[in-house]
């Protein structure tokens, strides 16, 4: 899933003749705490609600503040775990997107960007979900395919982590079926260590409820 897939249609920029206080009612309509600031079709910058709250003139023009403007962006054709390290890195609720040319294209939200990961971790589609923990250097996608697809069964999604201070890692695997018992014999027999398997429906429910609590905190 690329960048220029998650643009939203539904928040507009700034004009740079927008003043600070239509800046602020947009964030509030819109709920975010950031908004991409343009000169026709230029990205001038992003402000922050923390600014616009702190600055003394809310009726004056963004173009002839003194506001302080970051200016993070992400290209159109980039991935969306891209998109995903940056906002996490600047802590931003909102992101501009830019073409080829370097010239605004759309924005991505927090909220999209939630929405559309539960998607790439098939978290609406039903199944089981098995969690491996192995050493680095005994990870092989080759062999750990074959074992679920050697089961009548094909992965949905695997996402990998590392153990914090350690040489192992975490596999985290959606499947499409959700009675994995014959799965985890297999997983054992190969000397596995299976840290964690949920079935009939137990992950699916519990990501739904985490990404309901995400965004009710955020207030989206």
């Amino acid at each position: 899933m690329l960048a220029g897939d998650l643009i939203t249609d539904e928040i507009p920029p700034l004009k740079v003749t927008d003043t600070v206080e239509v800046a602020l009612d947009w964030m509030e309509q819109f709920k975010v705490s950031h908004l991409a600031v343009v000169n026709n079709r230029e990205l001038v910058g992003v402000v922050s609600e923390t600014d616009l709250l702190d600055y003394e003139y809310p009726d004056e023009q963004i173009n002839i503040s003194k506001l302080n403007m970051m200016r993070p962006a992400i290209h159109h054709y980039q991935h969306a775990y891209d998109v995903v390290r940056l906002m996490s890195s600047l802590n931003l609720t909102l992101i501009p997107v830019i073409d080829e040319k370097e010239l605004y294209k759309g924005c991505i939200t927090l909220k999209g960007m939630v929405q559309n990961l539960s998607t790439m971790m098939s978290v609406q589609n039903p199944g089981g979900v098995i969690i491996l923990e192995l050493n680095e250097t005994d990870y092989s996608v080759t062999q750990i395919g074959s074992i679920i697809e050697s089961n009548d069964t094909k992965i949905l999604s695997l996402h990998v982590s590392s153990v914090p201070e350690s040489t192992k890692m975490e596999v985290t695997i959606k499947v499409n079926r959700e009675d994995l018992s014959g799965i985890l014999q297999t997983f054992t027999r190969y000397n596995y260590s299976i840290k964690a398997s949920f079935q009939n429906g137990d992950f699916n429910k519990g990501m739904d409820d985490r990404l309901n609590e995400f965004l009710h905190f955020l207030n989206i």
